[in-house]
């Protein structure tokens, strides 16, 4: 059998909080040891041949947890960046920030500005993390962003969807090849809703905190026995 080439992983990286109370520990620490477990997943993924690695960090809808938690996690990139940057500097990983950017706290646009800036030019895996960012939202703002080109001038009405694409945070990133959620929950959660049109869907037990490069190869593997006809049907 061919083997299909799985470029572009997403991941909803679910868990954190509830890891972290089995442990008998504050939901910040899920969190953390979280963080840490980008690296081993990012390192995992070019390994294995991903070009593209897109993580759910932070949703439009995560502002309604507690705020001492919401506070936590906006101090993470410094944290994790201050931690791994240099080290993905040399892996040659380039990092993509996606989401309402301009709503974070300062010193977090900050962070997250600078390791864009300092990883611009790499040309590694893409590390594409969503902070504040929602697929309804996001569909929503291209869709107005297109109408205001259309009622300027700028462009014709009715467009097809590569058209479309153009006004979507991910523009610069190929569909997803394969959608991964940890912690057994099995729903999407406005996360990468057209990106993931025609994905296949992987659901493991394990949260993030104990997702492991092991796990995710057999993810790949598994997606490697997938049939995807993409709304065809198979020759016979």
């Amino acid at each position: 059998m061919e083997k299909k080439e799985c470029k572009h992983v997403a991941i909803i990286m679910d868990g954190n909080g509830r890891y972290a109370k089995k442990q008998g520990k504050p939901r910040t620490a899920g969190h953390l040891q979280g963080a840490d477990n980008v690296r081993s997943i990012a390192i995992a993924a070019d390994e294995l041949g991903v070009k593209y690695l897109t993580l759910y960090a932070f949703s439009t809808e995560n502002w309604k947890r507690a705020e001492d938690e919401v506070n936590f996690i906006m101090k993470l990139p410094k944290m994790f960046f201050d931690k791994y940057m240099d080290e993905f500097i040399d892996r040659g990983f380039k990092m993509n920030i996606i989401g309402e950017l301009d709503q974070l706290p300062k010193a977090t646009l900050s962070v997250l500005e600078r390791a864009m800036k300092r990883s611009k030019n790499n040309t590694g895996l893409n590390l594409n993390i969503c902070m504040n960012y929602g697929s309804q939202r996001e569909i929503t703002l291209a869709a107005n962003a297109y109408a205001k080109d259309v009622l300027e001038g700028k462009k014709e009405l009715g467009i097809d969807s590569q058209g479309f694409e153009e006004y979507l945070m991910t523009k610069d990133f190929p569909p997803v090849d394969l959608l991964i959620r940890t912690s057994g929950e099995l729903r999407i959660s406005n996360y990468l809703l057209w990106q993931i049109a025609y994905a296949e869907l992987e659901f493991v037990n394990e949260s993030w905190p104990e997702f492991t490069p092991e796990i995710l190869k057999k993810c790949l593997q598994d997606y490697q026995n997938r049939d995807r006809r993409f709304g065809g049907v198979d020759n016979v």
